[in-house]
C-alpha cells in the first residue's frame, strides 16, 4: 500500500509572510505537501473576530480566521511559537501563546496542529533544534530534517536579500517616495496593508518598506532611535527608518489596532524623527478604503506642499 503524503497547513497570516519560504521548502525537503490559505477577505476577517476576543488585535483576528479556513483540509495545522532569539530579541506575546491560543478555540475540532518553539533566551532552543524537534516527531530521521532545514534556510535568506536588494534600488529612482513601516502581516495582506501601497502606487508615489533592508545591518541602527526598544521585528522597522529616512519624502506608520508594540514603538519614532513628514495610520476592521484614501491623499498634499510642489 502506498504511503500518504503528509499536508500541511499555513494559516496566511501573521509569521507566515516573514517565513513562507522557509515553511515550504522545508516541508517539501521532508516530502510532504503544503496548503495555503487564500487571501484574506472579509468572511475570513468575519470568521476570525467570531472567534476571538474582543480586545483581539485586528491581526490576530485575521489569522484565526485563516486557521479556521484550514480546518478539515489537510493532515496538520502549523501554528508556531516563537518567542525570542536571545537576551533584547523578543517577539509580540502573541506569537509565544499563540498555539496554546489555537488548540483551545478549535479544541472541539478534530483537527492537529503542527508546533515548533524558538526560544534560546530562556530554553536555549534556536530555529535549527525547533525545527529539528517537530521534523522528528512526523516521523523524519535527523538527518534528513537538518538537511531540509539547511537547504530552507539558505532559500530562505537569498530570497530576502533579493527583495531588500531590490528596494534598495528603489530609493535611487526618480520621483516622490514614502517608507512604509510596518510588519510585513500588515503590510502585504490584502485586505489591510496593500491597499495602502497600491494606492501610493495608482497616484504616482514609490512606495518603500522600512522592513525589507539587511536584518543585521537594521538591528545596528535601530539603536540610533532606540537602546533599549526590545521586539525584534520593531527593530529592524525601526532600523530601517534610520537607514533610510533622509533617502524618502515621507513615512507612514501602519499599524493594526490594537498592536501594543506598534503603538509604544510608533510613539517614540513621531517624538525622535526629525524632518520629515510622518502619518501614523492604524487600521481596524471598521476601516473602510475610501478613509484610508482620504487620509493618504492629505499627507501626499502635505508633503507636496512641504516641497513647494502645491
Amino acid at each position: 500500500m502506498e504511503k500518504q503524503t503528509i499536508t500541511i497547513g499555513l494559516p496566511r497570516a501573521l509569521l507566515y509572510y516573514r517565513y513562507r519560504t522557509l515553511w515550504r521548502a522545508f516541508f517539501q525537503g521532508l516530502g510532504m505537501e503544503t496548503v495555503v490559505s487564500n487571501p484574506t477577505d472579509r468572511d475570513i476577517l468575519e470568521r476570525g473576530t467570531a472567534l476571538a476576543i474582543d480586545e483581539a488585535c485586528l491581526s490576530l483576528k485575521i489569522y484565526l480566521g485563516h486557521v479556521a479556513a484550514l480546518v478539515g483540509k489537510c493532515d496538520y495545522i502549523l501554528v508556531p511559537r516563537v518567542s525570542n532569539f536571545g537576551r533584547q530579541r523578543s517577539m509580540c506575546t502573541r506569537f509565544e501563546s499563540t498555539p496554546d491560543l489555537v488548540r483551545n478555540v478549535f479544541r472541539n475540532d478534530r483537527q492537529k496542529f503542527l508546533s515548533y518553539e524558538v526560544d534560546e533566551e530562556m530554553k536555549k532552543q534556536n530555529e535549527e533544534d525547533a525545527f529539528l524537534e517537530m521534523g522528528r516527531a512526523l516521523g523524519c530521521s535527523a538527518k534528513a530534517v537538518k538537511k531540509a532545514y539547511k537547504q530552507a534556510k539558505k532559500l530562505e535568506l537569498a530570497q530576502h536579500k533579493e527583495r531588500a536588494q531590490k528596494y534598495e534600488q528603489l530609493y535611487k529612482r526618480e520621483g516622490m517616495k514614502v517608507l512604509i513601516a510596518a510588519h510585513s502581516y500588515v503590510a502585504e495582506d490584502p485586505y489591510m496593508g496593500k491597499t495602502v501601497s497600491d494606492y501610493l502606487k495608482r497616484v504616482g508615489v514609490i512606495p518603500v518598506r522600512a522592513d525589507l533592508v539587511d536584518r543585521e545591518s537594521a538591528l545596528k541602527h535601530s539603536r540610533e532611535l532606540s537602546p533599549t526598544c526590545k521586539w525584534e521585528i520593531n527593530r529592524e522597522i525601526l532600523g530601517g527608518i534610520a537607514m533610510h529616512q533622509d533617502d524618502v519624502d515621507g513615512i507612514i506608520l501602519l499599524g493594526a489596532f490594537p498592536c501594543g508594540p506598534d503603538a509604544m514603538v510608533n510613539e517614540l519614532i513621531t517624538r525622535r524623527v526629525k524632518g520629515v513628514p510622518i502619518l501614523n495610520l492604524v487600521l481596524d476592521s471598521q476601516t473602510g478604503t475610501a478613509g484610508v484614501e482620504t487620509r493618504l491623499e492629505s499627507f501626499i498634499d502635505i508633503i507636496r506642499f512641504k516641497e513647494g510642489k502645491l
